[in-house]
């Protein structure tokens, strides 16, 4: 009888013990850094919550949203083949949730919740502040001045290579030159939408009388293009450092001996201290408060005077090492944690689909990608004559055909570049603001 039993015994605990080992392989599953039931019971009720309009219309539904969504796509970008080569957490990131506002699919409170996080309390500010003062603060003070140093001149040279490939690939399509280079060279290089387009369109509409709106519609499309070709190009870039290191400073801008980018005194490998973190928030803060203060006294754009007062505090010494310290770890903490969510934030509110889409050609694409890469090109070549590391000068001068603060972000994230932040603000607003003045007083010359 006893044998009877074990026999009768033994399939049940085989089903017992295969039932453990499949669930102990659904556990093992990730998103990111979750495991994937946990995931799927978060996603459950926020879903739950913005259908039922119980999704708080605050920074605490704006990030549940952004950051549910932003976990999923960004490792699936990681991971689907030829798309993590070329950027894809960061495509993915920025075109499924602007596809998702394009077919409605998106829930009212949702986007709600996104908006508020994202424009009301300006989420994206934030991230670029604690970005910039972090790893400027971090940065080894040679570096730091040897890159801005040197920036200027492959940005220069590369906006020049820009507008002529730019003009010439039009002609060889049959657009007309002036078109071409006010309507799409123009709003690619201009500094994004709001730093660029927007004043563009106000400029445009006062010069010909047309309405701003019509403008913006017709300019719109090439920046968001130009930045798409920018975002794979620096995932392509990002590859070609991987498989030739020499070539690539992994972050760092210029050559310099001994200089890895990141001073002594606050590298990563110093434990993190949390109260440090919260008085690097506070020094962020303080520095782009700083830049708008300024901005009303001197005029020139606030994310701009902020790198530098950060620049003028790293390079004569007066913040404290523990400070720098600080600054540094909430700059690791927030690149490495809310890229992702923040690049849905952008895609859910800054890239309108609808727009890009009536105006959308073969040869116009060809166009706004032959744009991007004579920037990216001439940043290259340059950078790798001046002793700086071509790829990541290649990086930095293509941020300059990106969609402004929003543009930096992406193109950085899908290079793994985020401690070039200050050179990419410097290049995305100097070159843009340049940019919309000499547009400006080009079309009123020739109108």
């Amino acid at each position: 009888m006893e044998p009877a039993r074990r026999l009768q015994t033994l399939p049940r605990v085989e089903r017992s013990e295969e039932n453990k080992s499949l669930l102990s392989k659904f556990s093992s599953i990730k998103v990111g850094v979750m495991p994937l039931p946990v995931y799927l019971v978060l996603a459950a009720i926020i879903l739950g919550a913005s259908y039922t309009n119980s999704l708080p219309n605050d920074m605490i539904g704006g990030f549940a949203v952004i950051m549910i969504m932003g976990m999923l796509l960004g490792d699936l970008g990681l991971k689907i083949p030829i798309l993590k080569d070329i950027g894809g957490p960061a495509i993915l990131a920025l075109l499924v949730p602007s596809t998702l506002v394009f077919f409605n699919i998106m829930n009212p409170a949702s986007m709600d919740a996104a908006h508020t996080l994202m424009k009301t309390s300006n989420f994206l500010y934030f991230y670029i502040a604690c970005l910039v003062a972090g790893s400027i603060l971090g940065m080894n003070r040679k570096v730091l001045i040897q890159g801005f140093a040197k920036m200027f001149v492959p940005l220069i040279l590369g906006t020049l290579a820009s507008v002529v490939v730019g003009m010439l690939v039009g002609s060889l399509f049959g657009y007309e030159m002036k078109h071409t280079f006010f309507y799409i060279i123009v709003p690619i290089i201009g500094g994004g939408i709001g730093e660029g387009i927007l004043p563009l369109s106000l400029a445009y509409s006062s010069i010909l009388g047309d309405s701003a709106e019509s403008f913006v519609a017709q300019m719109i499309p090439a920046a968001v293009i130009g930045n798409i070709a920018a975002v794979v190009c620096a995932g392509l870039l990002m590859r070609l450092g991987e498989k030739k290191p020499e070539l690539s400073g992994n972050g760092v801008l210029v050559k310099a001996e001994g200089g890895d980018g990141i001073s002594e005194d606050t590298t990563i490998n110093k434990p993190v201290n949390f109260q440090l973190m919260g008085a690097g928030i506070l020094i962020a803060c303080v520095f782009f408060i700083l830049g708008s203060l300024a901005h009303k006294i001197l005029g020139i754009p606030g994310p701009v005077l902020m790198i530098v007062a950060a620049t003028l505090v790293k390079c004569i010494k007066i913040m404290p090492p523990k400070m720098e310290q600080g600054a540094f770890h909430l700059y690791k903490f927030i690149s490495g944690s809310l890229t992702w969510p923040l690049m849905v934030g952008l895609g859910l509110l800054y890239i309108p689909l609808e727009d890009v889409v009536k105006l959308v050609t073969p040869a116009y694409i060809v166009i706004c990608i032959s744009v991007v890469l004579a920037m990216i090109g001439t940043g290259y070549v340059v950078g790798k004559f001046m002793k700086m590391y071509p790829v990541d000068a290649a990086i930095v001068t293509g941020c300059h055909s990106g969609l402004g603060g929003t543009g930096d972000v992406a193109i950085l994230s899908a290079s793994n570049r985020m401690s070039l932040m200050p050179f990419a603000q410097v290049s995305t607003r100097l070159g843009g603001a340049s940019t919309v003045i000499l547009a400006t007083l080009l079309m009123k010359a020739l109108s």
